[in-house]
């Protein structure tokens, strides 16, 4: 029986006194093994010698098989040596092994940076490579970088999570454009399957101490890190013993890391305020470090979109517990905690799978996917070797060819069917990357937490959809983190000129009993109801016609790369924040007849998407109620010729307005408008003012 005796963590006090110098004492079948003694616990919390062998003799059958004990004993003054914590493991069967197996060795990657071994004939960062690469990347550098600006306007981190989860109207270019997307696990990345909880180095038991009286329940008093193997030795005495299982083991030591956590959103938390909804903000605690980001609270939801970034930095194993919580902001109340997750650090970082930083599907040195470990692939490529007890690495062919594990790697075969775009690194990192993507590690990912409350301890209070990177300080500074700022909406202006209108619906009489209307037309956009306006009156029109030469100017704030507007207002007069909403660009144009004395009438209206905006007709004569379709079932009408107004920014002509009367629609007018939508740089450069109000210019309007 080969013990790995890692380290103690999150150890209570016994008898009011802190638990100082602990060691282990591991029983089973009649033998005890004990470990060396932790000189301080606080300092370090782990084992300085950690193997340990036990020869037991077992039953072959597992169902006969004693049980293990670990126990921890404190060395406290006067000789005294209190048993402060134990824990019994029954099964023992997935603790056995094949000593003699190849991967018998589970030692987790070195963290340490392994230098390349250059093969002769393959030269790595020579300097006159690096100074041709240099001069090169400056002559194109001016147009690169407006290529980026433009770039980054519609592709940005969301773009590549919206891709990931499916959602490709919110997503832009971006697939078309060959960038890697990341893989969204809809649980903790401890409960994957193929990474086997992340306890492939070491489990982590629960040590839990005797009841002193019987009210008291037995409580978890700290935590034992480490792992058994079992296997059988031969029969034979002289035949050598097998192999010893656990080999180079990492250092033991406390190492300084930079932790960043990723919050991309919470999904479905339970609702904490009276009106059915929540304000939540985040609140990190990692040891004595709190990170409280309540002045960045998202208010009125239950699905918040926080794209946050936290940075901190701590010593594992110490400060291996990383607590995250979701708060609920009051103003007059002291805020309620929604729910809680931890996430044990150690772990990942430990974990063989290289959890500590999931690994991308490209291997990119710009852009928004820019690698972002501090080991490049090929240096990773050769951690994995070493712990899977594979030769080195061998490069050839200026780094278009790798041997790694026995097989031939080669750059043609990993940039197959794959879109090369100009953010990518150079060959053999590429290569590397693909490699390794063959390893089972961790990818890229988002994992969604469950978020639990101590109130109501297995019942799920909402799901937060994050990821954690961990980095060790000793291999220096890691790449530049992702920017997940929430998308913004930009302000854009629709400006609708009015200048005529054709074959209105004649409403009245006159007092010479001719037919008349009396014309104004009235716009607004959905979910800016606040912001209607109307033009002049068109007093006596006889033949439906009148002119009005009227600009209406509708400001609103539009998020390019979802192609939604964002609506933000007060759900009831008394509400504290404003809620926001996110709703399709459209416009509404409406036909109305003025009375002097009664209420004005209705006549007919027309709605146009300001994406799919219908292509209006270049005279009246060729208006007619076919340009717009109905919405039937069967739907043997053709599909309605469509431009979107923020490609081609403008349209002029003529749109008919109709009205719903008895299941059928009526023509109720033609409307002649210009339509444009410009951004705010374009405003400034081009004003126009409402009706013909100053600045009266982009065009000038005439009275009619």
């Amino acid at each position: 029986l080969q013990i790995l005796a890692w380290g103690l963590r999150n150890m209570k006090n016994y008898q009011l006194a802190p638990v100082m110098s602990p060691s282990l004492i591991v029983e089973c079948g009649g033998e005890m093994v004990e470990s060396v003694v932790i000189k301080n616990l606080k300092k370090t919390p782990n084992f300085p010698s950690s193997v340990l062998f036990m020869k037991v003799l077992l039953p072959k059958e597992e169902l006969y098989s004693p049980s293990l004990v670990v126990k921890v004993i404190d060395h406290r003054p006067f000789g005294r040596k209190p048993i402060v914590g134990q824990c019994t493991i029954d099964l023992l069967e997935r603790f056995r092994c094949d000593p003699y197996s190849a991967t018998a060795d589970v030692a987790p990657q070195m963290k340490g940076t392994g230098e390349m071994e250059t093969p002769p004939g393959v030269l790595i960062n020579s300097p006159l490579l690096l100074a041709a690469a240099e001069s090169k990347s400056r002559s194109s550098s001016g147009l690169f970088y407006l290529l980026l600006f433009k770039e980054e306007e519609i592709v940005d981190w969301w773009s590549k999570f919206y891709a990931s989860v499916g959602e490709h109207e919110k997503c832009g270019q971006y697939i078309k454009k060959g960038y890697d997307t990341l893989k969204v696990y809809d649980c903790e990345l401890e409960k994957v399957p193929e990474f086997n909880s992340l306890t492939d180095f070491c489990d982590t038991f629960k040590l839990y101490r005797g009841k002193a009286e019987d009210s008291d329940d037995p409580s978890v008093v700290g935590e034992f890190k480490g792992s058994f193997k079992i296997y059988a030795l031969p029969d034979d005495p002289t035949v050598p013993a097998p192999p010893r299982q656990f080999r180079e083991l990492p250092d033991s030591g406390p190492q300084e890391c930079l932790v960043r956590i990723y919050i991309v959103r919470a999904l479905q938390l339970q609702p904490q305020d009276n009106n059915g909804l929540c304000d939540p903000y985040i609140k990190i605690s990692l040891s004595k470090k709190v990170i409280e980001d309540r002045d960045n609270y998202v208010p009125n939801t239950l699905n918040p979109i926080f794209g946050r970034m936290y940075e901190l930095s701590c010593f594992l194993p110490q400060e291996k517990d990383l607590k995250i919580s979701v708060y609920d902001y009051d103003t007059l109340t002291r805020d309620e905690k929604v729910g809680e997750t931890i996430i044990d650090l150690e772990n990942r970082f430990l974990s063989r799978y290289g959890s500590h930083c999931g690994i991308p599907q490209q291997y990119c040195v710009s852009g928004v996917n820019t690698w972002r470990d501090q080991l490049k692939p090929t240096q990773l490529l050769q951690n994995v070797a070493r712990f899977k007890g594979y030769a080195p690495p061998v490069l050839s062919e200026n780094g278009r060819r790798i041997n790694f594990g026995g097989r031939d790697y080669t750059l043609e075969d990993a940039d197959a069917n794959k879109v090369l775009h100009q953010h990518l690194g150079p060959g053999e990192e590429r290569l590397a990357l693909h490699i390794l993507r063959t390893q089972g590690l961790v990818p890229e990912h988002v994992e969604t937490r469950t978020l639990y409350s101590t109130f109501q301890p297995n019942i799920s209070q909402g799901k937060l959809q994050m990821w954690v990177d961990v980095f060790p300080k000793s291999l220096g500074p890691p790449g530049p983190p992702f920017n997940i700022t929430p998308r913004k909406a930009k302000k854009y202006i629709l400006r609708v000129i009015v200048w005529n209108t054709k074959d209105v619906l004649l409403d009245e009489k006159s007092i010479t009993g001719e037919e008349m209307s009396d014309i104004y037309v009235k716009g607004w956009m959905p979910g800016n109801e606040e912001n209607k306006q109307k033009t002049d009156v068109h007093y006596r029109s006889l033949d439906g016609e009148g002119n009005f030469n009227w600009r209406f100017v509708f400001p609103f704030d539009y998020l390019p790369a979802e192609q939604l507007c964002v609506v933000s207002k007060k759900e009831h007069f008394w509400s504290l924040d404003k809620t926001e909403f996110r709703i399709p660009p459209k416009v509404i144009i409406q036909i109305w007849d003025n009375d002097k004395f009664s209420l004005d009438d209705y006549l007919g209206f027309v709605e146009l998407d300001l994406h799919k905006t219908i292509i209006p007709a270049k005279t009246p004569e060729k208006c007619t109620m076919a340009m717009i379709p109905e919405f039937q079932a069967d739907s043997s009408q053709k599909a309605p010729r469509t431009a979107s107004l923020f490609e081609q920014k403008a349209m002029k002509g003529w749109w008919p307005c109709y009205v719903e009367k008895d299941g059928s629609r009526v023509l109720a007018g033609k409307v002649e408008m210009t339509l444009e939508v410009v951004n705010e740089k374009e405003a400034e450069e081009r004003p126009a003012g409402k009706g013909r109000d100053e600045p009266n210019m982009n065009p000038k309007l005439d009275l009619p």
